[in-house]
């Protein structure tokens, strides 16, 4: 049986695990030739080998900085020579740091700036010109802390760099349409990822947000890679320059 996404060279970031690894996955299990980078080597060396237990076709680089414009560069130019071509990038690797104003540090403020900001144009800028060749496809994890705040949560930077990454999709739409370049923002919810396992580890903490979710359920990373994967898909090539909320309901309240 053939995949949505046969065929498709996609350059995944942060496949060491969470929502990375999930996209990984499901993309090879559609058909894509995934290509992951991660700044933990074995952990992205487990997503590979889940990816080909799977019978996916995965090739992975780590350790990868890709805050660093030259390192961002240099995997983007060995991904495109794998296959000789490259037909989706999904921006989702992002580190953040968190704090209350005004205690957030000036160190923090440019972390987060760098490792969720700066990354997505350094690797969407270096894979223009080979997505420019073939009309391809744009994914950026935004966030719903570009849409909404949490009180007491130290958001600035994160829901600064998140609001950047969906207004900067809407940029990568516009000033590629004219080469068929799609692209698109997805904004996850509350997801149980390896970064937010701290906060649900809590006791009551998953059952509280749960509660307050239309869906009743706190998100798991598959809920995100299959939007991605669906977006990468020629089934929504009429589908660009919009962000699309996926977060258990959340902001319909």
């Amino acid at each position: 049986m053939s995949g949505r996404l046969d065929g498709k060279v996609a350059l995944i970031t942060g496949t060491g695990g969470g929502m990375g690894r999930a996209a990984a996955l499901k993309f090879a299990a559609e058909g894509a030739l995934v290509i992951g980078c991660d700044i933990n080597e074995q952990t992205n060396e487990e997503t590979v080998a889940a990816v080909h237990a799977a019978g996916g076709t995965m090739t992975g680089m780590a350790p990868v900085d890709l805050g660093d414009p030259d390192a961002a560069s240099a995997w983007v130019e060995e991904s495109a020579a794998v296959h000789g071509r490259i037909d989706v990038v999904f921006n989702n690797a992002s580190t953040p740091k968190f704090g209350l104003m005004p205690d957030l540090s000036v160190e923090d403020w440019q972390f987060t700036i760098r490792n969720e900001l700066d990354l997505v144009f350094y690797v969407t800028k270096f894979a223009w010109p080979y997505l420019a060749e073939r009309g391809g496809v744009i994914i950026s994890t935004a966030s719903i802390n570009a849409w909404v705040s949490s009180r007491g949560a130290g958001m600035a930077a994160h829901a600064a760099t998140k609001g950047g990454v969906l207004a900067m999709s809407r940029v990568f739409a516009s000033d590629g349409a004219e080469h068929g370049i799609r692209a698109v923002s997805i904004s996850p919810g509350p997801v149980k990822t390896p970064g937010t396992m701290h906060y649900w580890s809590m006791p009551g903490a998953e059952e509280a947000v749960a509660s307050i979710l239309l869906s009743k359920r706190v998100g798991e990373p598959d809920d995100i890679a299959s939007v991605a994967a669906f977006v990468a898909s020629d089934e929504a090539e009429w589908m660009t320059g919009v962000d699309i909320l996926v977060d258990g309901g959340l902001t319909a309240l």
